[in-house]
């Protein structure tokens, strides 16, 4: 049951987990430059430090989704904090040993995979009807808002302590969460509406919305393969492709990463009006497709900047009706938890393959020239995909609100 007032400290709660787990994930790209540079990591070995978080989400997900409904969040937090802790520690521990720093990405992966699922699931449960479309805007820029902590933290960090010191900030920020876990645990509030609410979910669901569903993961699975190959990769582009040094590389990623955070916040006032989801998701899918296909005809300068803001646009607009698809389709509570791990479950196969494929493309080719096509394809099978879900969940009644 959707609350009648929002609880603003569970939404910062939950926002906060979801935060940090982006964070953790995306601390790599701005200092993947450095990283090859000082230990001469292999490129397929180093699109799967990205990668990686996608097999613990792979395997955990569905169950993840599963367990928080029935049994709440407090220990399921503390387990994935402890365990993106040791994972931290084990790459500033050995960072010249491959085999020890893949370990150490796996293990911030599993706990990412707990808090990928418990943040906006504890954001949407919080949320009254009328902040519902706000909540899930703040929900979807997860992403982008860990991916901007990492950027701005970056610089601070070539100029004064070393890579090392974004992996630090992340063992402080998870010990300060766990903090605020037992403090919530104390009072209560972690025994969370999902544990309470009815047994239904997508289980029990009405085949329709178990397809819908399903649908919705596909689109997740195809737009996160292009979106994270792009992300991973475009600060080793810039500095390639475009001769500029890692600082700013940075800067020319941090563009789409604030346009995103905009857009998402936009997108969710948009669908605060009752603006159904399908053609929104559309309209983003398809400006992704076309700033792909359009990269061998872009340079750098104003033209390159312009290409960046398109693709912000579009990775902001995504996500935003993404996430909102469980709620919208299963409704609150038990049911949303359960979609979530469908969800998530086809974003994180688009995570594992992407930043591997482009990997292997340049290094098949010897260059990024196909790269463009290969995920230009991609993401137009994402629109066609995203089509067909906008006709469906047309259909069949399903638009922004419940």
């Amino acid at each position: 049951m959707t609350p009648t007032r929002s609880n603003l400290t569970m939404i910062a709660f939950g926002l906060s987990l979801a935060y940090l787990a982006a964070y953790q994930q995306f601390k790599l790209p701005p200092v993947l430059p450095v990283l090859l540079d000082s230990y001469r990591y292999d490129r397929t070995l180093a699109g799967g430090l990205m990668s990686v978080y996608a097999v613990a989400g792979l395997t955990m997900s569905l169950a993840l989704g599963r367990a928080l409904a029935r049994r709440g969040l407090a220990g399921p937090i503390w387990a994935g904090l402890a365990s993106m802790i040791f994972g931290n520690l084990l790459i500033l521990a050995a960072p010249s040993v491959q085999a020890a720093v893949l370990a150490g990405r796996a293990l911030e992966g599993a706990g990412f995979a707990v808090l990928a699922i418990a943040g906006p699931v504890l954001v949407n449960a919080n949320a009254s009807a009328r902040h519902l479309p706000i909540a899930v805007g703040l929900t979807a820029s997860w992403i982008p808002a860990g991916q901007l902590a990492a950027t701005a933290l970056a610089p601070v960090a070539f100029a004064w302590a070393g890579w090392q010191l974004l992996w630090l900030a992340a063992i402080a920020a998870s010990l300060a969460l766990a903090f605020w876990t037992w403090v919530l645990k104390r009072r209560g509030a972690l025994a969370f509406t999902v544990a309470s609410a009815p047994a239904s979910g997508v289980r029990d669901a009405d085949p329709r919305q178990r397809r819908c569903l399903a649908l919705a993961a596909a689109v997740f699975t195809l737009w996160s393969c292009q979106y994270f190959a792009y992300m991973t990769w475009l600060p080793q582009y810039l500095v390639e492709v475009h001769g500029l040094a890692p600082g700013l590389a940075v800067a020319g990623y941090v563009i789409p990463v604030i346009v995103l955070i905009l857009t998402n916040l936009v997108v969710g006032l948009v669908l605060r009006t009752g603006v159904p989801l399908g053609p929104v998701l559309l309209v983003g899918l398809v400006s992704q497709a076309a700033v792909w296909w359009s990269i061998p005809l872009v340079g750098g300068g104003a033209a390159g900047i312009v290409s960046l803001v398109v693709y912000g646009i579009g990775a902001g607009i995504c996500p935003t009706c993404l996430f909102a698809m469980p709620s919208v389709i299963a409704g609150p509570g038990a049911a949303a938890a359960r979609a979530f791990g469908v969800i998530m479950t086809g974003r994180n196969l688009g995570v594992l393959v992407g930043p591997v494929l482009l990997a292997q493309a340049f290094k098949l080719s010897g260059g990024w020239d196909i790269s463009a096509p290969v995920f230009g394809t991609v993401a137009v099978l994402a629109a066609v995909l995203g089509l067909w879900l906008a006709l469906w969940l047309g259909r069949r009644g399903y638009g922004a609100k419940r």
